[in-house]
Formats: structure tokens, C-alpha cells, sequence
């Protein structure tokens, strides 16, 4: 019955004018595949449109980690209720990355409500794989931060991403993970 159903989905997701993700996840008309991901979360999918033409080399690079599964399990290791959730660090305490640091892209892209943008230390161009989601406007990193995404569907899984605590927000008893993260271009109608 539920193959029946995934089969229906796929086919009712053609008309409304969607790609279907997996069996399970549609995609909004109108996205590029190939610079959208799919990230699921425990509480569901979250479709993130990405701004190759804002910044070419942050899509390239995340594009590049997510096809090496590099994010697949990584905790939300800070996370402050009114401003942003922030992943990326395989050491899971914000000090690790991919180990290629990026030269900014800073561009117009504001951060607002659902804005992807990338996690840096003091130098502008220290981005690695680090990157934050934004719960609210965060108007004072517009030209700080290189925004490379937008969350067009499953904002409410990230409003349920668990808060840190502590001084810096970093202190969890068990944090919540991507459990996958990947570009639609490589899963749009193949199942799992």
C-alpha cells in the first residue's frame, strides 16, 4: 500500500507542476535540482534553494560536501532561540571544519527568516563547511556573512531544532542532527 501511495505522490506531484525527492519530499515548482538541497532533520525535510549567482564558490563548495555525504550526522552544536541554528562541524564543538577555507561572497542576499548563510571566525574569509539558518531577520550580517540559501519549505523542522544553553549556547544534553543532507539533482525521482 505504501509503494501504491509513494507511486500516486510521484505521479499527482508531476501535475501540480513539483519533482518528487526520494518517494517522499516534492519539490516547488520552478527550483533547479541541481542547486537544491534536501536536508532531513527529525522532524522532516527542509528544501533549501540555493544562490549560485551570489555566490558561486560557497554553492560549489557546500554542493562538493554534500556529495561526499560530509554532513550526514552532524550536530546543530549552536543553536539561539530567536536568531540562528548553526551546523557543520564534524568536531561538533564549532572549532572544526572541512579543513578549505573560502574567500567571502558577500552580496545582497539579506538575512532574513530562513536565510542559509555561511559560519566564519573574525577573518571574512575564514568560511569553511560551517553554516547557520536563521530563525528571525538578522539584518546586522547583511554584508558580514555570505548568505548562499534560502529555506522554501520545512522552516517548521528547523523552528524545532533544540536550543543550546550556556554562555554560548553551545551546551546540549543530546543535540540534533542532519540525518542527511543532499542535492536534489542526485535523488529527484529515485527511492530509497
Amino acid at each position: 500500500m505504501r509503494k501504491v501511495m509513494a507511486i500516486i505522490s510521484a505521479i499527482m506531484a508531476g501535475f501540480i507542476g513539483g519533482n518528487t525527492v526520494a518517494g517522499t519530499v516534492t519539490l516547488p515548482a520552478g527550483l533547479d535540482p541541481e542547486n537544491t538541497l534536501i536536508m532531513e532533520l527529525k522532524d522532516g525535510p527542509v528544501i533549501i534553494e540555493m544562490y549560485p549567482k551570489d555566490a558561486p564558490n560557497h554553492v560549489a563548495r557546500i554542493k562538493e560536501l554534500v556529495r561526499q555525504k560530509f554532513y550526514d550526522g552532524l550536530t546543530f552544536h549552536r543553536v539561539i532561540d530567536g536568531f540562528m541554528a548553526q551546523t557543520g562541524d564534524p568536531k561538533g564543538d564549532g572549532t572544526g571544519g572541512s579543513g578549505k577555507n573560502l574567500k567571502s561572497e558577500f552580496n545582497k542576499q539579506m538575512h532574513l527568516r530562513g536565510t542559509v548563510s555561511m559560519a566564519r571566525a573574525a577573518n571574512p574569509h575564514s568560511a569553511d563547511s560551517q553554516f547557520f539558518i536563521c530563525f528571525r531577520p538578522a539584518f546586522h550580517l547583511d554584508g558580514q556573512y555570505t548568505a548562499w540559501g534560502r529555506v522554501v519549505s520545512g522552516m517548521e523542522a528547523v523552528d524545532k531544532i533544540k536550543r543550546g544553553e550556556g554562555d554560548n549556547f553551545t551546551r546540549f544534553g543530546n543535540p540534533d542532527k542532519i540525518l542527511s543532507m543532499r542535492v536534489a539533482a542526485d535523488v529527484v525521482g529515485k527511492t530509497e
